[in-house]
């Protein structure tokens, strides 16, 4: 009977380890801050990428789609911001987190070396840095 139930207290542990675990993939589709923008984020190669999928507000002033304005580099400027691959480069650390990617700010039209942590809570936070300085963002999956 004691080993039935130390069989059974050992099966709910590892379920609950798998749920941890399956609940721990960053790959689906994440709402940005304030829900600007959604970004999928799925395997490209042996490591993981995002592009923006949806814009709460796809369109300039003039009804037209926005384009990348800010980016450093002048021949990017006219390239749209939907379908743009926000992540790159990201490697699998651990269970909950992914590093030595970048992320893409085109409100800035910079990139900045970024980690990928998912948090107990399941929501996803983005970290992007420039040297020492960081800055933390909380995504929510919606997908």
């Amino acid at each position: 009977m004691l080993l039935n139930k130390g069989l059974l207290l050992a099966g709910v542990a590892s379920l609950s380890l798998l749920a941890s675990v399956a609940s721990a993939d960053v790959t689906g589709v994440w709402s940005t801050v304030e829900g600007k923008s959604h970004v999928k984020i799925e395997p490209c190669g042996d490591k993981f990428c995002g592009k923006i999928v949806w814009l709460k507000e796809p369109n300039n002033p003039e009804g037209k789609p926005k384009k990348d304005l800010n980016n450093t580099e002048k021949s990017l400027k006219t390239r749209p911001i939907l379908g743009l691959e926000l992540l790159s480069g990201f490697t699998p650390e651990s269970k909950t987190e992914w590093e030595d990617g970048t992320i893409y700010n085109p409100e800035d039209g910079k990139t900045y070396s970024s980690t990928l942590t998912i948090a107990k809570s399941g929501v996803l936070e983005v970290e992007g840095c420039v040297l020492f300085l960081c800055k933390t963002q909380v995504w929510k999956k919606v997908e």
